[in-house]
């Protein structure tokens, strides 16, 4: 039996892949039914029946009041389709085999389960996960999940998994679980689908529901924790990681919150292997538009951080630069959230702003309030302009925005790269 897979979109395409096609899916941007080159059926999200389905798996982005969601009854996420504690097995008639079968297990690839890391959190989660793979690449570990490849795509023989993973997914996540599971800090995030910041916490809390003895959760503390089987280490600082796992963070290249993702990072190494390789995750080269640096002609320092699409992100970038005076472009779609905790940052360090995006008004109001000093540039290539006019020898031009870029851009992508040319060119 095949599953019926809610969207059409790159979860759901690579599980049909891997069946083989000839799935059904059921998905809000179809007007019309039509089959794909696959022998996929897809239909309008309108026609789903939950009588005709035995069983529903669910691309991570529909909401929990989608009716899709609502509507069905045997819902599985990408995570409990592949990683469940058995594997998925459909249901047998009396006298069929059941899924301790090897011709059974042959046909639901779901059955093989590799050793688990998942990594979540509100920001950081992608650098942290890269540098985990960077570390166990050596040992046959690959990386999936909102990382970019589905699990469909995923090596099944490889030993190690990494997973970023999103809030989205462990929302409709009941029954897998990670052998690991390493949360970095969270704050509110994406509450325009989670509803509220409690329920957003207890999503990124899931995973502990079902982890078992034996099985490490390394998480912030201060949480309120579910109860669970799990082995529980709770962390604050650096410091502590350093202390609990003997990691020495000054032998590593990084630093503010870059510096505790690589610490983490090492935390699960020494876990799994009692290894620390500081070598290696020196040689880690960070993501672009994460804190990306490049000198202009006169040789200013400038910094691509257009990935930090929310206060908290933008906040670290600010700490990462403190001990200089910071001309940093901000601005974009904020969604409507708190900008004090950002403002309170800025207040704390020597620093001007330059506001950009839909919410400059929003911006330069905070800034008056805050007696920062601002200046009202609209767009990023105004901003820079105005950067090279002002900038210092010793100063550091930031790229933060604290807000989504869809309003100017096509995404954090562009932004970042327009920067980066706009940059180039002085």
């Amino acid at each position: 039996m095949k599953p019926t897979l809610f969207g059409y979109g790159l979860t759901t395409k690579a599980i049909a892949r891997k069946l083989g096609g000839g799935c059904t899916f059921f998905d809000d941007k179809t007007n019309e039914p039509y089959t794909d080159e696959m022998g996929n059926h897809i239909y309008p999200s309108s026609m789903f029946d939950p009588d005709k389905s035995e069983l529903e798996v669910t691309t991570p982005s529909l909401k929990p009041d989608h009716p899709l969601i609502q509507k069905a009854k045997h819902l599985l996420s990408e995570y409990d389709y592949f990683l469940s504690p058995a594997g998925y097995c459909p249901p047998t008639a009396p006298g069929t085999p059941d899924c301790t079968n090897g011709a059974v297990r042959a046909q639901h690839p779901t059955h093989t389960k590799p050793f688990t890391v998942w990594i979540s959190g509100t920001n950081g989660k992608t650098t942290t996960t890269q540098m985990l793979i960077h570390l166990l690449e050596k040992r046959g570990a690959v990386s999936g999940g909102n990382i970019g490849t589905p699990l469909a795509d995923l090596d099944p023989d490889a030993p190690i998994w990494v997973l970023e993973t999103s809030s989205f997914t462990l929302h409709h996540t009941r029954t897998a679980s990670p052998n690991i599971y390493l949360l970095l800090p969270i704050t509110p995030d994406h509450l325009d689908w989670h509803g509220t910041s409690e329920a957003y916490a207890a999503d990124k809390l899931r995973p502990l529901l079902t982890m078992k003895e034996g099985e490490l959760a390394l998480v912030p503390k201060g949480l309120d924790l579910p109860e669970t089987n799990a082995f529980i280490v709770e962390y604050d600082s650096i410091d502590f990681l350093s202390d609990y796992f003997n990691i020495n963070p000054a032998r590593i290249n990084f630093k503010a919150a870059f510096l505790e993702d690589a610490m983490l990072a090492l935390a699960i190494t020494r876990v799994l292997f009692d290894e620390v390789d500081y070598e290696r995750i020196n040689t880690f080269k960070m993501d672009l538009n994460r804190q990306q640096k490049l000198h202009d002609a006169k040789g200013r320092l400038w910094v691509n951080d257009s990935k930090a699409t929310n206060v908290d992100a933008a906040i670290q970038a600010i700490r990462a630069y403190d001990d200089h005076h910071i001309h940093l472009i901000a601005g974009g779609d904020d969604k409507g959230v708190d900008l004090h905790p950002f403002f309170d940052a800025m207040s704390q360090v020597s620093l001007t702003l330059y506001t950009i995006g839909t919410n400059s008004d929003r911006l330069l109001s905070l800034a008056n309030e805050y007696n920062i000093e601002a200046v009202a540039s609209k767009t990023l290539e105004n901003a820079v302009t105005n950067i090279d006019k002002k900038m210092g020898t010793n100063d550091v031009a930031l790229l933060s925005p604290a807000a989504a870029s869809f309003d100017q851009f096509k995404n954090y992508a562009q932004r970042g790269e327009i920067f980066i040319d706009l940059v180039k060119k002085l």
